[in-house]
């Protein structure tokens, strides 16, 4: 098993990562119970959904830049 400070220090790198409390939980289950497989396959979805809203993010900058561009003209 692991020792608490461990364990907190991976619900917070979770937390900062934007996790969802019901993934964080489900996460910690897994984690508990050393599932890693079931632990990569989440951390992989979730980095797969932040990867989609930043490609989505880098979009609307194009538009503007776009914009400004045609602006300038």
């Amino acid at each position: 098993m692991i020792n608490l400070e461990t364990r907190e220090t991976v619900v917070q790198n979770l937390k900062d990562a934007g996790c969802s409390i019901d993934m964080i939980e489900y996460f910690m289950k897994c984690y508990d119970s050393e599932n890693l497989s079931e632990q990569l396959f989440l951390l992989e979805k979730h980095r797969k959904q932040l990867l989609s809203k930043v490609h989505k993010e880098e979009e609307h900058i194009s538009c503007l830049d776009y914009l400004v561009y045609q602006l300038k003209k």
